[in-house]
């Protein structure tokens, strides 16, 4: 029999998760995305903002309050996103939970931006040095009663990332493929390496560039899914923790790596770090590189990448 590629879709972390397996059979190949699958749900069970039961939840309840136990996967998962708060100097911020949902709505009935001053007064609570890790103890506490953490900039890909690692262990070749967050390894069942489309920003159905890739992650952050047009210029759904004010100049950030973790968290950094210190940051990063597009289409490249 001849190898397939077996692609599995469905809804987890609330995205749309594609797992991809290459096999020569159907029920070997679907047992292989259903171990990925579950450790998808697993993750998710952990992480989730909206259960009262997960670890992230108690963290956030005894903020201001008392320290929260917490198992060890979970507590690496915040150091490491601390380490990524300090290299892109707060441009990612895990404890952007805080933030008032109601001021951004980023509909059509939003027409104007807050002001500066009460902007800054939303985010008063991000703030990454407010974590306290006790490795010895394995507890999180966050310092501001208020303070919240979610792992929106950083989830997707871990969770992408540990699904690879479970079904790499019995499959040779796959994705996972985290609405965006890709982690690719082995090869297609040609023998070619995997090829995956960098999206286009003013259109989604096509895309501008190709990559082909064989254990590498690639993760885009684009103001083209949800953003809002102010007396004419595009605002990103994407909020800077530091101002509390919306993205603008940058219309997509493409980050290539060899880890799906590392991918999705600085896509949404390097958004808001603009061109210049973004590209600078990336060009400083080993076996990082990353394509931005901004809002006139300009085509931007960290060092490594020559675009054809």
């Amino acid at each position: 029999m001849a190898l397939q590629a077996f692609i599995k879709e469905l809804k987890l972390m609330g995205n749309r998760f594609a797992f991809t397996v290459v096999s020569e059979y159907e029920d070997w190949a679907n047992a292989v995305i259903d171990e990925g699958i579950r450790e998808v749900q697993r993750i998710e069970k952990i992480l989730t903002t909206f259960k009262d039961d997960s670890e992230t939840s108690l963290i956030n309840e005894n903020a201001g309050l008392e320290p929260a136990k917490v198992s060890e996967e979970v507590f690496g998962l915040v150091e490491r996103s601390i380490r990524i708060s300090s290299l892109t100097q707060g441009a990612f911020d895990i404890t952007y939970g805080g933030i008032d949902k109601s001021l951004w709505n980023f509909d059509k009935n939003m027409t104007a931006l807050p002001s500066p001053e009460k902007a800054k007064q939303m985010v008063r609570l991000i703030n990454y040095k407010n974590i306290v890790l006790n490795k010895e103890k394995q507890t999180i506490f966050l310092r501001e009663k208020g303070m919240r953490i979610g792992f929106g900039g950083i989830g997707k890909g871990y969770a992408a990332e540990m699904a690879k690692v479970v079904m790499k262990k019995k499959s040779a070749s796959g994705i996972v493929n985290a609405s965006g967050d890709l982690t690719a390894w082995g090869v297609q069942p040609s023998g070619k390496p995997w090829t995956v489309g960098i999206v286009h920003p003013d259109n989604k159905e096509q895309p501008f560039s190709y990559l082909d890739i064989s254990d590498m992650a690639v993760a885009t952050s684009g103001n083209y899914e949800k953003f809002v047009m102010i007396n004419g210029k595009r605002y990103s759904h994407t909020i800077n923790p530091r101002t509390g004010l919306p993205v603008s100049g940058i219309k997509s950030v493409t980050i290539i790596s060899p880890n799906a973790e590392i991918s999705d968290a600085l896509a949404t950094p390097v958004t808001v770090m603009g061109v210049s210190k973004g590209l600078n940051l990336i060009n400083q990063i080993h076996q990082v590189e990353c394509v931005i597009i901004d809002d006139d289409n300009k085509i931007y490249t960290s060092k490594n990448i020559n675009c054809i």
